[in-house]
Parts: C-alpha cells; structure tokens; sequence
C-alpha cells in the first residue's frame, strides 16, 4: 500500500539533493547547497552527518532540558503565577466555618461588597485630592505674568547711551531667551542692580525701586499699554458712553471752581 501512495507523488515535488562534490571525504568543504534546510557536519570519526535546521533551533532551560520555543510552549517561568485562592461558603469547603470572610460585617456579606476606595461613607481619599497636578489643579497664580529683567542685567548686556530698551531689544542681545508659553508675556523691569547709563525704556511694569532708580539715573521711562480684553461690541459702546459721561462730569467739577 506504502509503495502503491509513494508511485502517486511526482518526482519534481522532491528536493534535488544534488552536490557537484567530487573526491573523499577528507577533502569535504561545506558549499552552498540547494536544499537550504540541510545542513552537512563533519564529525571526529570522518563521518557526514545531514542536519536539518529548521528543527535544530532550540533552547537550553535552566535544568539543562532543550526545549524548542515555540508559540505554544511560551508562557511565564513556573511557580510566577499562582491562582488565587476560592474562598468556600460553608464547612464542606474545608476552610472553616467563616471561610476566611470572618464573622459579621459587610464584607462577611453575600452579594458584590463594597467598590475600591470606600471609606464607609465619608468623603474619600480620591475625592478629597485635586483631580489634575499643579497649575491644572487651582494654581493659576503661579503662574508668571511677565518675563523679568533686572537693571545688573541690562548693565551687563552692553547697551550705549542713549539707546532704547525694550523685549525685542533685549533679544537681539540675548539677554532673555523667552520659549512656549513666555513668548507671549510682556516685559516687566525689576530694580536689582545699578544702572549707570541714560536709556529709553519701554517696558509693561516697573518695579517701584526700578522705577526711583531709573528716574535717578535720568533715564526715560515709557509704559506700553496692555492687551485689551476683547468684550461684545454691545459691551463695548455702553463702555464708550460711561467714559464720555465721566469725561463730562470731570471736566465740570474741574471747572466750577475757576469760575468762582
């Protein structure tokens, strides 16, 4: 029957295993053969030896058993896993009357017991922290508002008399270096250090002792105005009325008394 099934297989479905090796064994040099998965050795006692290597990949455990790896034989080193212990509901079950779960209580109890965290009804940990960190927590006024330059470091940044001070001024010398969120933030002068030269400032804020020293050292100062907020165009013309009111109103009372 065996040799009636092999008379069925075609001949051009086996793998040639010609080799154009010719002489002895002894002079036997291993060359590339057609058959890839073949593999020729020369052992001690002159003997060749075919080896197939796609069943010869194996792996060396740590009792010295070669294994194979393969993907259902991979899995955790053993004894790293244990399954957790059943806890019973009665003596049947071997583990005692209470079966591990106690006496009385809620988690003596049948059913689900009690979510994680649970704290018996007062207000829980998970709750009582800030839900996000840091400044997305509440801490808004950490946050900067300017990008600060002290006078020791407008001295030291080499500018002549005479010049104007301003941010990007003070980035062209390198004296800040703002990036993110900083780009956007105004320039504020703070009073640390001395200032020997007359410059033209132009700044958001001063500091009150930049500002004496600044005035002492004869230097002009000049304050850009902020961002406006932006409001409805409705909200802005009743604001457009109120100031022309008061406008009014001040240029009256200032004037009352010239007349008397």
């Amino acid at each position: 029957m065996s040799a009636a099934v092999a008379s069925l297989i075609p001949v051009s479905w086996l793998p040639s295993l010609a080799s154009p090796f010719k002489g002895n064994v002894k002079t036997l040099v291993a060359r590339t053969c057609l058959c890839p998965c073949l593999k020729i050795q020369r052992t001690a006692r002159t003997r060749v030896c075919v080896v197939n290597q796609v069943t010869s990949a194996v792996s060396v455990k740590a009792d010295g058993e070669n294994v194979r790896f393969r993907l259902d034989n991979l899995g955790p080193q053993k004894g790293s896993r244990k399954k957790p212990k059943r806890k019973g509901r009665g003596i049947a079950a071997g583990q005692g009357a209470s079966c591990g779960f106690g006496m009385r209580g809620q988690k003596s109890r049948s059913g689900p017991g009690i979510m994680r965290g649970f704290e018996g009804g007062q207000m829980p940990l998970y709750r009582r922290l800030p839900k996000l960190r840091g400044i997305a927590g509440g801490m808004h006024a950490g946050l900067p508002k300017y990008v600060n330059v002290n006078l020791m470091d407008i001295e030291n940044a080499g500018f002549q008399e005479g010049e104007e001070v301003s941010l990007e001024t003070l980035k062209e010398k390198r004296v800040i270096n703002p990036s993110g969120r900083e780009r956007r933030l105004p320039l504020k002068i703070l009073g640390d250090g001395e200032l020997s030269k007359k410059l033209t400032i132009k700044a958001r804020a001063f500091s009150t002792s930049a500002k004496e020293k600044l005035e002492s050292a004869g230097c002009s100062i000049t304050v850009l105005p902020g961002r406006k907020k932006w409001v409805k165009p409705s909200v802005a013309k009743n604001l457009a009325r109120a100031e022309e009111y008061f406008a009014k109103k001040r240029d009256a009372t200032s004037s009352e008394p010239a007349s008397g």
